[in-house]
């Protein structure tokens, strides 16, 4: 079992930054893979980026590409996504989600989290 909480959400203007965070709970939180999703309203749930076990293999949405960066400290059971040069268009719900394997697609992850709303404002 994998508990996820999201913490890092809130409104910056365009061209500013946050950092998530998702603290994990459960003792095989080291052994998952990490993603990060967004949801904006009458959207559907988009893939942002994922993180291995390990935090050697990493993927990204191709529009946050150069802009986002998803890090994970498994000392601290904790998954990180840096978002920098934000756009109104990356206003959305951000989950973060655990997942046994390596994939982007939201039905290989098990646990998710309860969700963080970041809004970026022109």
């Amino acid at each position: 079992q994998v508990q996820l909480v999201e913490s890092g959400g809130g409104s910056v203007q365009a061209g500013g930054s946050l950092k998530l965070s998702c603290a994990a709970s459960g003792r095989t939180f080291s052994t998952y893979t990490m993603g990060w999703f967004r949801q904006a309203p009458g959207k559907e749930r988009e893939f942002v980026a994922a993180i291995g076990w390990s935090g050697v293999n990493s993927d990204y949405a191709d529009s946050v590409k150069g802009r986002f960066t998803i890090s994970r400290d498994r000392a601290k059971n904790t998954v990180y996504l840096q978002m920098n040069s934000l756009k109104p268009d990356d206003t959305a719900v951000y989950n973060c989600a655990a997942a046994p394997f390596y994939s982007s697609r939201p039905n290989a992850y098990l646990y998710w989290g309860q969700g963080t709303q970041v809004t970026v404002s022109s």
